[in-house]
């Protein structure tokens, strides 16, 4: 599957960058994943084998990473019918952006992509 794109309102959400036009190694260094580029990687390639879907969350006129959405099967490969865990990250004062961003993606996972997922306590 190719990485989609949601719109949540006041924040964007997208697939996760490392190049030349757009790189998100600053959101990711300060949430502890010390290799940016083979994380960006390894979220490309789970898309891509439908793994795992993640998201950053971006404010939209900067394109600024502000934390993390990510979809991941119990069973993989994501499918119809199967169950997914959804969980987050975000750097501190960004506790709304997450938060409407889980929730427009909980709503794409169970409604566009017929997956029931469940979200942590």
């Amino acid at each position: 599957m190719e990485p989609v794109e949601i719109n949540a309102g006041q924040w964007y959400l997208r697939a996760l960058r490392h190049d030349e036009r757009v790189n998100d190694s600053a959101a990711l260094l300060a949430h502890g994943i010390a290799d940016p580029a083979a994380y960006v990687a390894r979220c490309s390639s789970d898309w891509a084998s439908e793994r795992r879907l993640t998201w950053a969350v971006c404010e939209p006129t900067t394109g600024e990473m502000l934390g993390e959405v990510i979809v991941e099967p119990v069973d993989p490969p994501l499918r119809e019918g199967g169950a997914a865990r959804l969980e987050s990250w975000g750097l501190d004062g960004t506790e709304e952006a997450i938060a409407t961003g889980r929730d427009s993606v909980l709503r794409f996972a169970r409604g566009g992509l017929g997956v029931d997922v469940a979200q942590p306590m």
